[in-house]
């Protein structure tokens, strides 16, 4: 980087923005870590309350404090009647980003400018689940589930989504996926809601910034853009042909480039073996989009038009980013994922 302090970095690309030890994501050899334990660790033995805690207080609770987050959480889980309003008050074809945004920031008016705590942290996790899933339910014509307080965070969203509690199989790939998910670094989603935190406002309006930047198809909105693409393709045998011909149209293959992961992401090796074992048509099809698209994108320069221009418990880790020591986190473009 330039030593020109008043050089202009284009999306501050390089710019250390923070120094933490939450979480560690290492593009380079494709590792995501939290707080020195590695995420496929992690995502395979431990609960999403389990990992809350680990995020919140730097490391894995006890039994009594997992008990005493989970009872926490459950009890946290209504929404108020401001929020039941302004939910009633959406349009049935909204999309799930702007319900959750417009609700989260009803759901917390009652704060006010309060400093963030852990409380009001739990508050907001515990209602995300029973705003997307009330709403998903009015969306096709059904009463609301109420929440239950005997179920974990994964088994009770998807007893409020489906009216009846989802199998012992299905609840852990949720869960897996929502501890995959929980952290990621100094992503935009991130960055914005430490921007707002930096002004000392309050918890609800970091994560209304945080939810309003998640919505982008460049950061959090990118799986359902990959989702549509592939109900598009629609079988494993139409893809090459079906590729071919978008390519030619220039259009964009969703879910290929990480800003950071220059390997695989260690995420989605996770996500691939469950869609292996849970959904084999669709892990056929998607596994053969990837092989296809991946051929295509990295042709040699000699056999590709326009060459010059660019295409489209759990063990600790030993590297930097453990709990021993922090590291600093630059900031790589704050409006890609």
């Amino acid at each position: 980087m330039s030593s020109n302090n008043n050089a202009y970095v284009p999306g501050l690309e390089g710019i250390i923005g923070a120094q933490t030890a939450i979480s560690m994501v290492d593009g380079a050899n494709g590792r995501l870590v939290y707080q020195g334990y590695v995420i496929a660790d992690l995502a395979q033995e431990m609960s999403f309350e389990e990992v809350a805690f680990l995020l919140w207080e730097g490391r894995l609770p006890n039994r009594s404090e997992l008990d005493a987050l989970s009872s926490e959480l459950a009890g946290s889980r209504d929404l108020t009647q401001a929020a039941v309003a302004a939910l009633d008050a959406l349009p049935p074809d909204t999309d799930p980003m702007d319900v959750l945004r417009s609700v989260v920031s009803v759901q917390g008016v009652e704060h006010r400018l309060a400093k963030p705590t852990r409380p009001l942290a739990i508050h907001a996790t515990a209602s995300f689940p029973t705003i997307l899933a009330t709403f998903h339910r009015r969306q096709v014509g059904m009463e609301s589930v109420k929440p239950r307080r005997d179920l974990g965070h994964a088994a009770n969203y998807l007893y409020m989504m489906n009216g009846k509690e989802a199998s012992p199989e299905i609840v852990r790939a949720l869960n897996t996926y929502l501890v995959l998910l929980a952290d990621h670094g100094m992503n935009a989603s991130t960055f914005t809601a430490r921007v707002v935190a930096s002004t000392e406002s309050d918890l609800t309006s970091c994560l209304v910034g945080a939810i309003g930047a998640l919505k982008g198809p460049a950061h959090g909105g990118a799986p359902s853009a990959v989702i549509e693409q592939l109900e598009l393709i629609g079988t494993a045998e139409n893809a090459e042909p079906w590729m071919r011909e978008a390519r030619k149209k220039k259009v964009k293959f969703m879910g290929f480039g990480h800003r950071v992961y220059r390997v695989y992401d260690p995420r989605a090796k996770i996500l691939k073996e469950m869609c292996r074992q849970m959904n084999p048509k669709f892990y056929e099809l998607a596994t053969r989009v990837e092989e296809v698209a991946l051929k295509i994108l990295t042709r040699p320069a000699c056999c590709r038009p326009s060459a010059c221009r660019r295409s489209s418990s759990p063990r600790r880790s030993p590297s930097p980013g453990s709990r021993a020591g922090a590291h600093t986190c630059s900031n790589r473009r704050p409006t890609t994922a």
